[in-house]
């Protein structure tokens, strides 16, 4: 694959790198104290689930408790107590396990045009949940893009909603402007006439591309590389830079202060990318901390080898900063994405005779994954559909035969959809789950018309299997898959109500405790950083998300509409609204 202008020589032409070095558990004695009260303080700590206070030194969690029972520290320490929160909820710091960073900082360059609403720092984007809705709100945004070297470019089109927009009738509907659509997925991009000419995509160069249709204009899944290298606009220091604040602004309204970045190195230049979402964060200090994952594709479309992607990584971990590192932990993709009919499906597959895309050749996937599962990293696979569910299933079985390991927490990222026997067999394996509960929401009801059949769209993300055969899992939004808000990926999951009103797959619901655990500690334990964050408890990072109402006491209805105040990272309050 052909790298995109290497980023990160387009970052440093505007901005000077510094490096923080990673800061380890404070093994000095505890000296001064913060102790913040509030109404409540949810623990998710069996032996203490309730609290009223709790006590911070140097970034980590001193004593949890009452004040009355925090009094031996407050005697023996300089201590200051912190009412703020007295009327308000702590509960431990949102954990996000599976966000893009990038895409974020790419896509908020832009409008969205989507089946769904969206609310972002850069404005209000309602949906379009028809042709006629989609077509009138691109006409009009198109007519308001003022820049002839750009070309415009929406995110969110989807034909199940949007009708057949490729190259052609991009093309009848502007014939003079440069227009692309980016796919709901993110997975796929469509040109017209003016976009392929502007770009410089030329026909001869995508014949041999299997993942790209010049008569379509279309380019899809890693088809998408022999694109991106045309569109170096999009990482212009200045426009990208923005974008990453957008993300981090995202990450902070969320009430987030822990993401697992799920794939760097998505466009193609690793380094660049790594420097980029470094320097944006450390210099903004915000209020989180990003661990980064190197993904399979990456190194395939770069040709890497296996030993010289190890070397790849030492070399990024080297650099790790006080909120960005890098940890043991790698990406595999197996099937397409969900969002773009293109994850496998076994038997009976999609109605309408379509099929899905494998993204790694069975046996690549295999050996990459067996060289990283010895080198002691922790695996995530892309698994969308019950066939590509199967094969995962069978490498794992794979790796603990070649070298067992009892707590290996292989990661299923997404779980669009499986089969109670693969469940069954997630749990028997020792593997954990990372999903996405919004999928159910927004693509049940029009799956089930359209590519899978009421039976399968309805139990999508089956998480109340899960909770009943005890398999851990954790939410996530993929952002911009869903929006990066836990509280809303926990609505969705809790209540499993879609996108049009409809109840469907009632018993594939989880329990209020269980979803929100599913973005604290379980989240923790997916990522295997249970010690350190997920609950409130002595020695963990003084990470809390404050909320404006109790999660337990109101309606499951109104679980999305609770206000968030702003997070705690590391003992320091961070509010929303200064």
């Amino acid at each position: 694959m052909k790298s995109i202008p290497n980023l990160a020589v387009l970052w440093l032409l505007s901005v000077s790198l510094s490096w923080a070095a990673e800061i380890s558990p404070n093994s000095k004695p505890v000296d001064d104290l913060v102790i913040y009260t509030a109404k409540k303080i949810i623990t998710m700590e069996p032996a203490l689930p309730e609290a009223t206070a709790v006590a911070v030194a140097d970034g980590r969690i001193v004593a949890v408790g009452s004040l009355d029972s925090l009094g031996s520290w407050m005697e023996q320490k300089n201590s200051r107590i912190d009412r703020r929160f007295e009327g308000k909820i702590i509960m431990p710091g949102f954990i996000e396990p599976h966000v893009h960073p990038s895409l974020p900082a790419v896509l908020t360059q832009f409008p969205f045009i989507a089946p769904d609403d969206w609310s972002l720092p850069v404005g209000e984007f309602p949906g379009a949940t028809s042709p006629k809705a989609y077509i009138a709100r691109l006409k009009e945004l198109v007519a308001q893009h003022n820049n002839p070297n750009i070309p415009f470019i929406t995110w969110g089109y989807h034909p199940l909603w949007h009708g057949t927009l490729f190259r052609q009738q991009l093309s009848e509907l502007f014939p003079d402007q440069a227009v692309m659509l980016w796919h709901r997925s993110f997975h796929e991009l469509i040109g017209n006439d003016a976009a392929m000419d502007l770009l410089g995509i030329t026909e001869a160069e995508l014949a041999s591309n299997p993942l790209t249709s010049w008569e379509r204009g279309h380019f899809f899944e890693n088809g998408m590389y022999a694109l991106i290298p045309k569109m170096p606009f999009l990482f212009e220091p200045g426009r990208f830079g923005q974008g990453m604040q957008n993300f981090i602004r995202m990450v902070h309204q969320g009430g987030v202060t822990t993401a697992l970045d799920m794939g760097t190195g998505v466009f193609g230049d690793p380094a660049g990318e790594i420097a980029m979402i470094r320097h944006t964060v450390e210099a903004a200090k915000a209020p989180a901390r990003f661990i980064l994952t190197p993904i399979i594709t990456d190194f395939l479309g770069r040709g890497v080898s296996i030993e010289d992607a190890f070397r790849e990584i030492d070399q990024w971990r080297s650099q790790n900063s006080h909120r960005v590192k890098l940890d043991r932990r790698f990406k595999l993709m197996m099937d397409g994405a969900i969002y773009s009919g293109l994850a496998q499906f076994d038997y009976p597959g999609y109605i309408d005779g379509h099929e899905g895309v494998w993204m790694v050749p069975e046996d690549v996937t295999t050996q990459w994954a067996q060289a990283f599962w010895d080198a002691g990293y922790q695996l995530h696979a892309h698994t969308n559909g019950d066939g590509s569910a199967a094969r995962l299933i069978k490498l794992i079985k794979t790796l603990q035969a070649n070298s067992p390991k009892p707590d290996h927490r292989l990661a299923l990222e997404h779980f669009a959809y499986t089969t109670e026997d693969q469940n069954r067999q997630l749990k028997e394996l020792g593997a954990v789950v990372s999903a996405n509960p919004y999928y159910h929401f927004i693509l049940s009801d029009i799956y089930s018309e359209q590519w899978l059949g009421a039976d399968r769209g309805n139990q999508m993300v089956r998480l109340g299997s899960l909770e009943r055969l005890g398999v851990p899992f954790a939410f996530h939004s993929d952002s911009p898959m869903a929006p990066l808000e836990p509280l809303t990926l926990v609505s969705a999951a809790v209540n499993r109500v879609t996108i049009n009103g409809n109840l469907t797959g009632e018993q594939e619901r989880v329990s209020l405790d269980a979803g929100l655990r599913a973005i604290t500690i379980n989240a923790a334990w997916v990522m295997g950083y249970e010690d350190e964050i997920g609950s409130i408890r002595a020695g963990k990072k003084a990470d809390f998300t404050i909320l404006e109402a109790d999660p337990y006491k109101v309606s499951p209805k109104r679980l999305k509409d609770i206000k968030i105040w702003g997070t705690v990272f590391e003992g320091t309050p961070a509010p929303l609204s200064p």
